[in-house]
């Protein structure tokens, strides 16, 4: 293609297609032109409009696979609907807000986090984020996406804040917050608590320890006990040991008391049903804390504190000796001193679950704090019934909420320890500790630079204040994105909330990976069904992940990560959305590059097609008073096709619909109807149907293929150059047009044409030569005319009766692989019978009687050959049997 070509601003079907300069010049004019935007300025009917509550990514983050598919799969949903509907709202989201971006701006600006008052070092933050976030609009754009630029957020802009904090008011005034000290679970890395979610199990290597407990007293039933532990640099945190009531083993020690080896402090020894009698010797010490069990025993019993692990995972001065050493270097301190002193009886290695932070991998511990938490277990019924309410794509999805709702044990906290992040609106009396939260009309708030709403505090009157630290963990933000993007906020002159766009609420569609159901779509619930008493949107469309070809996941460490800038450097993005519609939605798929060279060439396809369309009729062809038979067939067809496709995309199967129109516009337009076609170009009948046809494969393919059929449908279609109104992308999603045909005859005609043509390929006929006599047996009613015509037949018979076919057994082919190990020596008997035909096939009992030996029907694999007796040469079609004399 001439440079000429590649840089001309209008669209035009001369030379071949370039995606290069086509794809890029219409990202940009669909952007100027405000293609996509929702216009939110007049209240909407909701049931007229399309809201999609889409995921924010963290802009410290590259785009990557995931990205790529996840944002392609929205698209269809949008393109779809507003071709569908008309008013879409498609939002974009920007999540810098977290220890993610903390760290990146540490990172760029080298900087401690430490040595800034927070609202300042928010503002360096945002800075940092502000370029990243360009980054990915720019990278966004490129994909062609649909997205309203007009309505995008950041979850930590002064708005987002406001929504945020008027949030955390609303749930504390509800009674659905508290605050209180109790265990929480801590990551020693980030140097903050976590929520349950945030928690991962990972296999590791670690030791069993068995370790000598004394008793204490001369009237001891016993001079020891052992216990089993895998974490010894518990041991100074141990509090009691337990025993279940069933245990008669060990009921001796029941009310007895025990002696700490090394550190030398006593515990009582109690008994618990939740002991596992299964694990180790059976007694167990409990201590503050090592795990969930630990921490229901504390609780349970009014058992003493003892911390001997401190924030950064270092021993503290509980520990003695230990004093200051990480917990990995205090277990091996302390094991080599249990063995010096005779305590150590047993150490074997093992691999074990261990509970890690998921962000970075580092086993957590459970450490007692003031801490803000939502209230959730009392109200796990209404979560569940409420993602009840949602339609799933996949319906089975919604088993990995249920069972995340089922397996819940703890309330949801909600306090990080962090200088990323959004404050918690609170301050505390400096003398009884009593909370002053912010005013409503004043938010946001940042306690650390701004003063308290009152002067004095209205539980005791002390006059100074303490500021909250902590910030909302970054859940507690994205959770409300739909009630961000349908303006939610306080009213105060009328004393209630509202929304700038109460049309959008509920949305329509949540998509997300499956890999945060737990996360976002839970606490979504969580927070909109507490706030609103809805359930935030219809439907949730899960994805699946992209592995690699091997179908490993993705992986710096293992050197298989596919990066999209390469992919889309390679590929054309209409390419690269037809690999996206590749795996049903929910399932994980291969990165496979045979799926992009096939879009590549479905784009060619269509663009050829679109030229050869152009050549054969005009461009807006009167509708005849009567369609021809074949003509009449091919919009039927197409009626039944858009049928299909409505209902896929309505399901969000996306590649159902995509198969479903590539294979009736491939294999039945192109290669059978375009042909036809050739040879019928001034029929009025043909150009109606062509030309019909033709604009609606446009449209159908416009959600998966946005740049081409835009180029194609401009440069054809369209004298308009406002392209907000002319867009293929705002035109009604086809309808069927009521055209009625046996589709079943139509279809076996196109098989019969298709066969003389290739008959007269292989032959070295041109496509005009007349054909003599040609016999049909099968349903071609009303579609004689079409096949003599086309194919030029003089004298066409339809048969009423099948020709005489002889089928034969042309071979058997054998699986020797089981039959050698089954049959041995008698495999060449066996072959020796089939060789000289002295076998029997039972079709009914599928079995193979040979050599004295019945054979499976896993075993043999029988050929046939279909023979016609008579005169002329015979060829079969899937629905037909055509004879040529």
């Amino acid at each position: 293609m001439s440079m000429d070509t590649a840089e001309q601003d209008e669209p035009s079907l001369e030379g071949g297609y370039d995606p290069e300069a086509v794809e890029s010049r219409w990202q940009q004019r669909w952007i100027d032109a405000d293609v996509y935007a929702y216009d939110g300025e007049e209240k909407q009917d909701p049931n007229t409009v399309y809201a999609i509550d889409t995921p924010p990514p963290t802009v410290s983050g590259s785009l990557h696979m995931g990205h790529l598919y996840g944002s392609t799969l929205q698209d269809f949903a949008a393109r779809f609907q507003r071709m569908a509907d008309g008013d879409v709202l498609f939002p974009f989201g920007y999540d810098d807000n977290g220890i993610a971006s903390e760290r990146l701006t540490e990172k760029e600006l080298d900087i401690r986090h430490q040595d800034y008052e927070r609202r300042e070092f928010q503002n360096l933050c945002r800075e940092v984020c502000q370029d990243y976030e360009a980054e990915f609009t720019e990278k966004m754009q490129a994909l062609g996406t649909s997205i309203d630029w007009n309505n995008t957020y950041k979850t930590i802009e002064p708005r987002v804040q406001r929504i945020s904090q008027l949030s955390f008011l609303d749930l504390y005034e509800k009674g659905r917050e508290y605050r209180k000290k109790a265990p929480a679970i801590w990551c020693p890395e980030c140097e903050t608590a976590i929520s349950q979610v945030e928690m991962e199990d990972e296999e590791r290597g670690s030791h069993f320890n068995d370790i000598a407990f004394e008793l204490v007293g001369d009237d001891a039933p016993r001079e020891e006990f052992v216990i089993s532990t895998t974490r010894p640099e518990l041991i100074p945190a141990c509090v009691s040991v337990f025993v279940h009531p069933d245990d008669e083993d060990n009921q001796d020690l029941v009310g007895e008391t025990a002696r700490i080896p090394i550190f030398g402090h006593e515990v009582p020894i109690i008994e618990d049903e939740r002991v596992d009698m299964e694990k180790g010797s059976g007694v167990v010490m409990c201590c503050t804390f090592g795990d969930q069990n630990d921490i229901e025993w504390y609780q349970a019993h009014n058992l003493p504190l003892r911390v001997a692990i401190d924030e950064s995972a270092t021993m503290t001065d509980l520990a003695g000796d230990y004093e200051g050493m990480s917990t990995e270097e205090a277990r091996e301190a302390i094991v080599e001193d249990l063995d010096d002193e005779g305590s150590l009886r047993d150490r074997w290695a093992i691999t074990h679950a261990v509970q890690v932070h998921e962000r970075c991998d580092t086993p957590v511990e459970f450490r007692v704090s003031k801490q803000w938490y939502v209230e959730i277990l009392d109200h796990k019924d209404e979560y569940l019934e409420a993602g009840q309410e949602m339609d799933w794509y996949p319906e089975k999805m919604f088993t990995r909420y249920q069972h995340w709702i089922e397996g819940l044990e703890w309330d949801w906290l909600i306090s990080r320890q962090r200088d990323s992040g959004i404050p918690f609106p609170v301050w505390y009396c400096e003398d009884c500790d009593h909370p002053v939260m912010a005013d409503r009309e004043e938010l946001p708030v940042d306690p650390l630079s701004d003063d308290p709403p009152v002067d004095a505090c209205p539980e005791c009157g002390h006059d100074e204040f303490d500021p909250e630290e902590d910030v909302f963990d970054t859940w507690a933000t994205s959770s409300l994105t739909p009630l961000i993007n349908a303006g939610w906020d306080w009213d105060g002159e009328n004393e209630e909330f509202t929304m700038d766009n109460p049309e959008l609420y509920p949305f329509d569609l949540r998509p997300q990976g499956h890999d945060i159901i737990s996360f976002w779509l839970f606490h979504t619930i969580v927070k909109c069904y507490e706030h609103t008493g809805e359930v935030p949107f219809d439907a949730t469309m899960i994805n699946g992940h992209v592995l690699d070809e091997n179908r490993e996941k993705m992986s710096k460490s293992r050197g298989n990560v596919v990066e999209p800038d390469a992919v889309l450097a390679e590929y054309p993005v209409d390419a690269v959305r037809f690999w996206a519609a590749s795996a049903a939605v929910g399932d994980d798929f291969p990165y496979q590059e045979k799926d992009l060279t096939a879009g590549e060439k479905l784009l060619r396809k269509l663009w050829n097609a679109s030229k050869l369309v152009d050549t054969l009729a005009p461009a807006d062809p009167d509708e005849p008073a009567d369609l021809e038979a074949i003509d009449r067939w091919l919009l039927a067809e197409l009626d039944d096709a858009i049928g299909d496709l409505t209902a896929h995309f309505e399901d969000y199967e996306f590649a159902k619909a995509r198969d479903r129109l590539r294979t009736f516009f491939w294999n039945t337009f192109c290669d059978d109807y375009l042909e036809i076609a050739k040879t019928r170009e001034d029929n009025p009948s043909t150009q109606y149907a062509l030309r019909t046809a033709h604009r609606t494969f446009l449209e159908l393919w416009a959600p998966f293929l946005p740049h081409v059929t835009e180029e194609i449908w401009q440069a054809v279609y369209v004298n308009d150059d406002d392209l907000e109104a002319s867009s293929i992308h705002v035109r009604d999603w086809p309808e069927s047009q009521g055209h009625e045909a046996d589709l079943e005859a139509g279809e076996t005609a196109m098989e019969v044409i298709s066969a003389l043509r290739r008959y007269k390929s292989e032959n070295q006929l041109p496509l005009n030569a007349d054909l003599e006599s040609v016999s049909v047996y099968g349903p071609v009613d009303g579609f004689e005319d079409a096949i003599q015509n086309v194919m030029h037949v003089q004298d066409l018979t339809v048969l009423e009766e099948q020709p005489e076919i002889t089928t034969e057994v042309a071979k058997i082919d054998l699986d020797y692989s089981t039959l050698g190990p089954k049959f041995g020596s008698k495999v060449g008997e066996i072959d020796a019978g089939i060789e000289s035909g002295d076998y029997e096939i039972d079709d009914d009992e599928g079995v193979l009687r040979v050599a004295g030996e019945e054979l499976a029907d896993d075993l043999f694999e029988v050929e046939l050959e279909r023979t016609y007796s008579g005169e002329g040469e015979m060829i079969e079609t899937e629905s037909a049997v055509v004879i040529l004399e």
